[in-house]
């Protein structure tokens, strides 16, 4: 099935593939798509959701790969009326610049998007009560959708919060369906150089035996045993 308006629609946003024209929209989107990928930066077994029809949904459709995206299977469902909230962590801090989201042309298909950050108590009444970081009014589409964000208020994101409080069902669809989710950004690796510097000024003598040499120089300076030699 070739959608010929998927190019118009999805580069529209400006993004990163732009310099695309479109007689190939599967292959020809792929590299902009990836070079941009959080996927590998994703806390998998961190996520959850709220309303989840089926226990894991939510997981397994930010697990698809960019070129499983159009697959209709697995399914992010809604249980007990439209609303769904999915919070997704990351494994480090990341410089977010869009989501990338996949519904359907049908009255399931989400219509708002509000976007929290970097809150682990976000249920349905918090999401409803607070404006949020950023928020989206959807299209109702079956390709996919990318949202650019508004970078300066997503320059240092551990987790996402997403809310979609309804869908274009307007009170006549209980079941709101999403089958694709994923970010694209920047990840920002701190755990590792920054640690490192701080692990070395600390400078603990019985974690450095195995440096032989490096021991005696920083245990006799800071261990306060006299001059270093």
């Amino acid at each position: 099935m070739s959608h010929h308006c998927h190019d118009e629609h999805s580069h529209s946003h400006g993004g990163d593939g732009g310099h695309d024209h479109g007689e190939h929209d599967h292959s020809d989107d792929i590299t902009p798509a990836l070079q941009f990928s959080l996927y590998q930066h994703i806390d998998f077994d961190g996520i959850t959701a709220l309303n989840e029809a089926e226990y894991g949904s939510a997981k397994a459709i930010v697990k698809k790969t960019w070129a499983e995206r159009l697959s209709v299977e697995p399914e992010l469902a809604s249980d007990v009326d439209e609303q769904l909230l999915v919070n997704v962590p990351f494994t480090g801090q990341v410089k977010l610049h869009s989501i990338l989201i996949r519904t359907s042309d049908s009255d399931s298909a989400p219509k708002t998007l509000k976007v929290i950050i970097n809150r682990d108590d976000v249920d349905f009444g918090v999401a409803e009560e607070t404006s949020g970081t950023q928020e989206f009014e959807l299209s109702r589409t079956g390709e996919v959708q990318e949202l650019p964000v508004r970078r300066a208020r997503f320059n240092a994101v551990r987790r996402l919060t997403l809310f979609f409080p309804d869908n274009f069902g307007d009170g006549e669809e209980d079941v709101t369906r999403i089958s694709y989710l994923g970010f694209k950004g920047e990840w920002m690796q701190l755990g590792r150089a920054p640690a490192n510097i701080l692990y070395e000024a600390a400078a603990n003598p019985g974690d450095h035996k195995i440096k032989g040499t490096s021991v005696n120089q920083m245990g006799s300076g800071i261990g306060g045993r006299g001059p270093g030699v």
